[in-house]
């Protein structure tokens, strides 16, 4: 096992290092300029546009907005909570700082990613509306490039069982066993039944699911965190201050922490912000394909709200909390340095906020990442792999349960940028494609709000 570790340490190492960081960087400021900085300039659309998704749109299997819930079920999970919390503690409070760039970048890359998928997307065998990377790289590209698309998938397949499966069975089981002291492989074996039961109505009882339960466990986390940062408003400036400064210069040992340096805060920053927004990953278009719309404009920009309620708005919430109350010098990491920050601020009630709320994050993560696997399994092996899928998946839960939690982080890590990378590429390459459609929509809707 240590050998193994040994090995997985170093490709990660490898993969995460300056070339990976420049590469998701690069491509999100690419596109955000090639975009003529949609995340800010089309912000306001994009909620309008969600609002519109409730209903039905066009062809597609679910809703606009039931497909930006389904894909933020994936994307809102143990990064926003444990994610956030390993960053600072090994990266320091400057790691949040590159969190925040990460997602604003990756807002345009997330909106690339969705219209690529809606533009390029097919229908099974079943009727489904199947899209995402391997299916633009297919469609898009030709099928000179269709390996490419191939190893996103064959990545992307392996990767749910880390970032989407284990990882958050085993973060949850964790917080629960030290919160109220439920054995981990209980709660498996909940989370597997519970996954299951909604499993066996597919991607449309998983929206269904997910535009009930997202909502709901997003509200409740924030406010628990805004009360925190209510009962502590003096300390916020400070608290930015050190964000900002310590992500430009080294960070000193203090306590419990060892210090960083300005590349780890920014390795940890851009690693652990793609572990939660998932901006570049190639996740999110698997769930945006299948939205009932006709414009992948439109529902490219529903897809890049994703980012920004995910990390701009619950990520910075963590961050916040752990900074102000002083806990990120502690030593602890992981939900466990949430849940210490949470309780000192809040006494007898912090803790419950990080459990409970780690729990339900977990839960629709793993809904998430069903469909996704599902998808790269299908393109894989065809719709008859589906079942099986399904069955592993669920198999894998209570597993991840019980197994070691910093190995299962760095796998996961690995598994990331190895299928971040072919869909990055397909996005560079498809970027003129991406700007031709985006150019052509926004021309006609101005045109058509001056002629009314």
């Amino acid at each position: 096992m240590d050998s193994i570790e040994m090995y997985v340490n170093v490709i990660n190492g490898w993969v995460w290092g300056p070339p990976m960081i420049i590469l998701i960087i690069g491509t999100g400021l690419y596109l955000s300029i090639g975009l003529r900085g949609i995340s800010i300039v089309r912000i306001g659309y994009a909620f309008r546009m969600m609002w519109q998704g409730r209903r039905n749109q066009g062809e597609g299997d679910i809703t606009p907005f039931n497909a930006l819930m389904t894909s933020l079920a994936a994307t809102i999970g143990t990064g926003n909570i444990a994610g956030v919390a390993t960053a600072i503690a090994i990266g320091g409070p400057g790691a949040l700082f590159w969190m925040w760039i990460t997602a604003l970048v990756g807002m345009a890359t997330k909106y690339a990613e969705a219209l690529l998928a809606m533009r390029y997307r097919e229908v099974d065998e079943r009727g489904d509306h199947v899209g995402g990377p391997m299916y633009y790289i297919k469609n898009g590209l030709g099928k000179n490039w269709i390996w490419l698309g191939t190893a996103f998938a064959i990545f992307g397949g392996l990767a749910g069982f880390g970032i989407g499966n284990t990882v958050q069975a085993n973060s949850v089981a964790h917080a629960l066993n030290s919160e109220f002291g439920i054995p981990e492989l209980t709660t498996g074996l909940v989370i597997a039944a519970l996954v299951g039961l909604v499993l066996i109505g597919g991607i449309r009882w998983i929206a269904e699911v997910a535009g009930k339960l997202v909502p709901f466990m997003a509200i409740a986390y924030v406010f628990g965190g805004l009360v925190v940062i209510a009962l502590n408003i003096t300390e916020v400036p400070a608290a930015l201050s050190l964000i900002v400064t310590e992500a430009f210069t080294p960070t000193a040992g203090v306590g419990g922490f060892a210090g960083a340096s300005i590349m780890l805060a920014i390795q940890m920053g851009v690693a652990r912000g793609i572990f939660s927004n998932e901006a570049g990953l190639g996740s999110a278009p698997i769930a945006h394909a299948a939205a009932s719309s006709n414009s992948p404009v439109e529902q490219g920009t529903v897809a890049m709200l994703g980012t920004f309620i995910d990390t701009i708005i619950v990520c910075t919430i963590t961050g916040l909390v752990i900074v102000m109350s002083g806990a990120w010098s502690s030593g602890e990491t992981g939900a466990g340095l949430s849940a210490l920050a949470f309780s000192s601020e809040l006494p007898g009630f912090g803790g419950y906020v990080v459990s409970l709320g780690l729990a339900l994050f977990a839960f629709t993560t793993i809904l998430g990442w069903a469909v996704y696997g599902e998808r790269c399994v299908e393109y894989l092996f065809g719709v008859h792999s589906i079942i099986p899928f399904r069955f592993l998946w669920v198999l894998v839960v209570p597993i991840g349960a019980i197994v070691e939690l910093d190995f299962i982080w760095l796998v996961a890590d690995t598994l990331n940028a190895l299928m971040a990378i072919p869909n990055l590429v397909a996005l560079l390459l498809l970027s003129p494609v991406v700007f031709k459609l985006s150019r052509e929509h926004f021309d006609a809707d101005r045109a058509f709000t001056q002629n009314r």
